[in-house]
């Protein structure tokens, strides 16, 4: 599924793309679900797949005349943490965490709706929460980072 915010003449609208087939295309205009038959046939489009490097090269300190090795960063960690990514585009429900809480592996972080389903989002990992980047009725894309976790 794609979202698209559109602007037409001063009205906000947000599209969800929910399925291509052929001419037919069956998405939602502001909630409200619509099928729209296009002149020419349009293929869905495969997701692109982007690779960043996500294992910088360890660090090299130096104190006291001994060098020190940073340990081999987690694959899963962001800058300063672990992050909790949303499957799914759609719409934060809830956020039950806070900037400092103590979180569990399992333990529901945020609600999200997608696909006119309510989806728990998981920490994947024991710690602390560094950072909270969404709020309650924020529409989000398929992995965008909702929480940090050190």
């Amino acid at each position: 599924m794609k979202n698209y915010k559109f602007k037409i003449n001063g009205n906000d609208y947000n599209v969800d793309i929910n399925e291509v087939d052929g001419q037919e295309i069956k998405l939602d205009v502001n909630g409200t679900p619509y099928i729209v038959t296009v002149d020419k046939e349009m293929r869905a489009q495969k997701p692109r797949t982007t690779i960043v490097n996500s294992n910088p090269a360890p660090r090299v300190a130096v104190a006291s005349g001994e060098v020190q090795r940073a340990s081999a960063p987690n694959p899963n960690a962001a800058a300063g943490g672990t992050k909790v990514a949303t499957p799914l585009p759609g719409t934060i429900l809830d956020v039950f965490v806070n900037v400092g809480d103590q979180v569990k592996a399992g333990q529901r972080v945020v609600l999200l709706e997608a696909m006119k389903m309510e989806n728990n989002i998981e920490a994947d990992t024991d710690g602390t929460v560094t950072s909270v980047n969404v709020r309650k009725g924020d529409s989000v894309l398929e992995g965008d980072t909702l929480i940090v976790i050190s």
